[in-house]
């Protein structure tokens, strides 16, 4: 189910995804920023992806345990459009990303992001 999640995601899917997660889907980027519903999900990540064509996610590696499910990925797009107040620089960006998702009911109701955003910054404005 996480990989057919991101799978969707890849494709430019996000009509689909909510056949995946909770009707309590919960998504933080941050620590304590939640964004709340599929839709609040797809409009967060849609402004980043706007940001950079060529973009792919793809999923490295899962480990699951119970209700809990960690995807390890990396993200590599040309950085295209403004992304938060960075002009476009036609850089290509690769990062990595940890992905701790929460199943409740056969779908996902969490998902939280870890990302080095200090990291993607210094790529975009070196």
């Amino acid at each position: 189910m996480v990989g057919a999640f991101y799978g969707e995601i890849n494709r430019g899917g996000f009509n689909e995804l909510a056949r995946y997660c909770h009707d309590d889907f919960r998504f933080y980027h941050q620590v304590d920023t939640p964004h709340f519903g599929v839709a609040g999900f797809v409009a967060s990540e849609t402004k980043n992806f706007d940001a950079f064509s060529n973009w792919r996610m793809s999923l490295q590696d899962m480990i699951a345990t119970d209700d809990k499910v960690a995807a390890y990925m990396i993200f590599e797009g040309d950085h295209t459009g403004d992304w938060k107040g960075i002009a476009p620089t036609g850089r290509r960006l690769r990062f990595s990303l940890l992905m701790w998702l929460t199943i409740q009911d056969d779908k996902i109701v969490e998902k939280r992001a870890h990302f080095d955003q200090a990291d993607i910054k210094a790529q975009l404005t070196r």
